[in-house]
Parts: structure tokens; C-alpha cells; sequence
């Protein structure tokens, strides 16, 4: 079975416990927590796209990506605490996900303007992401448990980009090898897709 990020979720959330305590005292709902966190990969995305001209806002990437990790995990806690676990809510976790994803990682598309092939890669990596996001939601249609296969889910996704982000803040040079990069980052979502499939027939 291939590592994931998902699988530090338990001890990621213990770590968060006060923070849950102190939202279900201020009667903040698990829905609105949801969507700070598509507010915030909007407000992440704009960011990434005006690092094209203030490279010093890819540090800030990382932080946002952690946050917006956070919001996904405390708005599920939040639900199971608050015996708030509703359709509305799920649905609109999930579509919350699509589009931060969407929102933080399309951005990158405008670095790369005179590179058609890094463009592709990055939309075909947006895309995927989405598709693996549908795939792990078929699994749950399929056999009644949500599939959160690695190696490249949302937790792992927004560890990759945040760390390209650091070494290309202090390394620009990297483009030159980022098409390598992102072809990785491809393979290792097909992977994944591949994985929450094969869970949601067997």
C-alpha cells in the first residue's frame, strides 16, 4: 500500500481538538467552515497568480494550503460533533474541494505562458485531481465508503504544490526542469484514480 498524507489525518485532528472547541462555543456550523475554506483557496489562487510579478507571495502559498487543510479537516469534525452530518453538508464538502483545488492549483498555468507543454500538464493535473476527487465519491456509491487512496489525494496535492512553491521562491531555476515535475505529479494522480476505482468495484 503506497504512503499518504491521509494517513497522519487521525493525529492531524487531535491537534486541532481545541480549535473544534473553541467553533462549536462561537456556534460556527461545519458549512460555514467549508466555505471560509473555498474563500480562502480563492483568496490562495489570486496570490499564486500575483507571484508572477511578487515571487516573495509563494511563501505564502504553503501557509494557505495548511489552512485551507485545516478548514477540510475541522469541518468534518465539527459535523460528528455537532451531530451536524447532513447531505447538504457533505455535497457541499465535496464541491468545496473541487473548486479549491481548482481555485489554488490553476493559477500555475499563467506561469509557464510561453511553455504550451507545462500549460497542458497543469490543466491535465487540475483536471485529474477533480476526476480523482469523483472517483473516491463513486467508491462511497459503489460500496458505501468514501475512497481516500494516495499517493497524490488532496492532502498529499497540497503538500507537493506548497513545497514547489518554497524551492521556487529560492530556486526559479526549477522551471526548467517543471515539466518533469508535473509529469510526475500526473502519473502519481492516475495512480490514485486507479486505486479509488479498483475500491469502488472489488
Amino acid at each position: 500500500m503506497m504512503p499518504s498524507i491521509y494517513d497522519l489525518k487521525p493525529k492531524f485532528q487531535s491537534l486541532l481538538k481545541p480549535i473544534e472547541v473553541f467553533l462549536e462555543k462561537n456556534e460556527i456550523t461545519p458549512n460555514q467552515v467549508t466555505l471560509i475554506a473555498v474563500f480562502i483557496s480563492f483568496i490562495g489562487g489570486g496570490l499564486l497568480y500575483l507571484a508572477k510579478f511578487k515571487p516573495i507571495l509563494f511563501l505564502i502559498i504553503p501557509l494557505i494550503l495548511f489552512i485551507r487543510m485545516a478548514l477540510n479537516a475541522l469541518d468534518g469534525m465539527l459535523a460528528k460533533t455537532t451531530n451536524m452530518c447532513t447531505k447538504s453538508g457533505e455535497l457541499l464538502n465535496e464541491l468545496g474541494d473541487i473548486l479549491s483545488d481548482s481555485f489554488l492549483y490553476f493559477p500555475l498555468v499563467f506561469h509557464f505562458e510561453t511553455s504550451f507543454l507545462l500549460q497542458t500538464l497543469i490543466w491535465l493535473s487540475v483536471l485529474l485531481a477533480i476526476i480523482n476527487e469523483f472517483t473516491g465519491l463513486l467508491a462511497k456509491l459503489l460500496s458505501g465508503i468514501r475512497a481516500y487512496d494516495g499517493p497524490m489525494g488532496k492532502s498529499d496535492r497540497a503538500f507537493f504544490i506548497g513545497i514547489y512553491c518554497i524551492i521556487l521562491y529560492f530556486y526559479p531555476q526549477i522551471k526548467e526542469i517543471s515539466s518533469y515535475i508535473f509529469s510526475l505529479l500526473l502519473f502519481l494522480l492516475i495512480i490514485s484514480t486507479f486505486k479509488r476505482a479498483r475500491k469502488a468495484v472489488l
